[in-house]
């Protein structure tokens, strides 16, 4: 694990704690539709603030690349995040600059700002020394609670960690255990669940937890092109014809490593890709040509069932089905249920991540039973593709700062 410092080891009383969070929410004609990013910095906010720290809160929205879009300003925020803390948050209409600096001056003890998005500065995506260096102009202090714009080597995630103090938020310190717990330091026997539509953008992820899980279990529509390298015939089921070699590499490395692979043994099919569609049952030996696996079959969710028993560590990217298309959702919401009964029992840490399976997780009524789910997206495939995360390299300990800690 990178060393990091912890809110332990900080004082905040009287110091500018420039806090870099992700307020990346999902909102429509600027309503708020899932409250999500918002409610889990709210415990390093709270803290820092009611410590005395003086918070200036600093967040990208969206995708403006350098210029001042409007309808991608921070500012509606503003007032869901005074909610959820339960005080005032002033705003601030720029993220250095004039505006910025007097905000940040006129800070009292235990008072929060929340400053425009950073992505509305040119610099910011490239990581720009002169933005680097204004933006840590405003504190005394860096703290990154931003574990899911991690992956990003931005300006406000990266490289104002250079001009100042460095720490961990609550939220990325979470976050950081969980995945240490999940694969770093996991306890053995340790699996993984890996779904989504194509090989090919799951291609690093397979490689790297064939060398540090026990078992493998893959499912959703690429499962189709591993069972097509296999020699079956898979229908007209979504399959990538280019990885078909890729993949018996993969189960090569997975016998030469001693990882156990699952793939399915029966599909749930259909002739029509829509919800409510009729279905039949079949084992991967004999789908008929016309029709697509869009789930696993029953048999396969007795098998994972069966393994999950066995496991002590269980990582969760990707659904096993067409989860959002009933009744194609069955495979996934039953695993996802027997992964949540071995974790409440405490014979199982469960820890998930990934979009798709952030939503399959909440749509099987589990999502608060697993023992950690990141909301991470992007840093939470990268990290389970073994890649260095620039926002975590920024907070080390070891890196050599303008302003030692």
């Amino acid at each position: 694990m990178i060393p990091f410092n912890t809110l332990d080891k900080l004082d905040p009383r009287g110091k500018r704690i420039l806090l870099r969070v992700d307020l990346n929410v999902p909102m429509k004609d600027g309503v708020i539709s899932d409250f999500t990013r918002i409610e889990r910095i709210v415990p390093t906010i709270r803290e820092l603030a009611d410590k005395g720290g003086r918070v200036i809160v600093l967040s990208h929205f969206d995708r403006p690349k350098g210029k001042v879009v409007p309808d991608m300003s921070l500012q509606p925020i503003a007032t869901a995040l005074a909610t959820a803390l339960g005080k005032p948050v002033s705003f601030a209409h720029d993220c250095i600059g004039p505006d910025a600096e007097a905000a940040a001056a006129s800070l009292k003890d235990g008072e929060v700002l929340l400053l425009e998005n950073t992505r509305f500065q040119p610099g910011e995506e490239t990581n720009a020394p002169d933005l680097s260096a204004a933006l840590a102009n405003l504190g005394d202090v860096y703290v990154n609670d931003a574990f899911s714009a991690a992956h990003r080597a931005h300006a406000s995630t990266a490289g104002v960690a250079e001009h100042l103090p460095a720490y961990a938020g609550r939220l990325m310190e979470a976050e950081i255990a969980a995945l240490d717990a999940a694969l770093e330091n996991p306890e053995r026997p340790v699996g993984a669940i890996v779904g989504g539509a194509k090989v090919s953008t799951k291609l690093a992820l397979l490689e790297n937890m064939l060398e540090k899980v026990d078992v493998l279990a893959v499912g959703g529509a690429m499962a189709n092109t591993f069972l097509a390298a296999k020699g079956y015939k898979v229908g007209k089921s979504l399959k990538e014809e280019d990885m078909l070699d890729t993949a018996r590499q993969i189960m090569a490395q997975a016998e030469a490593k001693k990882c156990e692979l699952i793939l399915p043994v029966d599909v749930v099919l259909s002739e029509d890709f829509m919800a409510g569609a009729p279905t039949a049952v079949a084992p991967v030996t004999d789908i008929p040509d016309g029709w697509m696996a869009l789930d696993v079959g029953p048999e396969t969710v007795k098998l994972l069932k069966e393994k999950l028993s066995g496991l002590k560590t269980l990582v969760w990217n990707g659904p096993l089905g067409v989860f959002e298309m009933p009744p194609f959702d069955e495979g996934t919401n039953a695993v996802a249920q027997e992964a949540a009964r071995l974790t409440k029992a405490g014979a199982l840490k469960t820890i998930a991540g990934g979009g798709d399976t952030v939503s399959a997780l909440r749509h099987a009524g589990v999502l608060e039973d697993m023992t950690y789910v990141s909301t991470a997206g992007g840093a939470f495939l990268e990290w389970l593709e073994g890649k260095v995360l620039p926002g975590l390299t920024a907070i080390s300990t070891t890196l050599e700062r303008t302003i030692p800690i």
